[in-house]
Formats: C-alpha cells, structure tokens, sequence
C-alpha cells in the first residue's frame, strides 16, 4: 500500500498540518482507524494538561465523577474514572452482577 501526504486541519487551533506517508504507515501498521485530529503544538499541549500531577493540597482529595451510559443495561451513572475510549462501562449493579459470575 502506497501512501501520500495529507494536509489536515487541528480542531484546536484550526492551523493546517501534514499527515506524512510515514506518519500514515506507522498508523497502518497499529490498525489505528482514525486520522490524528490535532497539530503537534496542540496535542503537546493536550498531553502536558492530561498527564500533569494534581495539585498537591494536603487537606483536600477530589475525585473524578464522570456521567456514562452502562454497556449493559443502557441506564445513566457516573464512574470514578474517565473513560477509556472502546472500553465498556457498567453501573454499579451492572459491575457488581458481573464480578459475582466470574468469582463463581
């Protein structure tokens, strides 16, 4: 499979940028289906914010709440995660039902 470069447009910043035919080889190769949606300025910039420490505050411990849909039953919760794309998320009876099969 040949593969030519690409100009996409960040949905950041908006600015053009290109998509190499090595950059698209190297996403062939994972079997990744989705172009990338940011520049490189901006996604360094996502990255930097997603995987910097929490403040440290010694009084004080937020937790993560996120709404979701259950995979399995349709119904609406919050998990104490952020959700990883592709993953199935349960409530609480859900999970529960779920974890007492696989221990029997």
């Amino acid at each position: 499979m040949e593969f030519q470069d690409k100009v996409l447009t960040c949905i950041d910043c908006g600015a053009d940028f290109v998509f190499t035919a090595g950059e698209q080889l190297f996403f062939y190769d994972k079997q990744f289906k989705n172009e990338p949606k940011r520049c490189k300025t901006c996604k360094s910039k996502r990255v930097a914010v997603l995987t910097a420490p929490p403040p440290r505050d010694a009084h004080h411990y937020t937790r993560v709440e996120t709404r979701a849909t259950c995979s399995q039953c349709g119904k609406e919760t919050t998990v104490p995660f952020r959700p990883t794309q592709g993953r199935p998320i349960f409530c609480r009876e859900c999970f529960t039902q779920k974890k007492s099969v696989a221990t029997a």
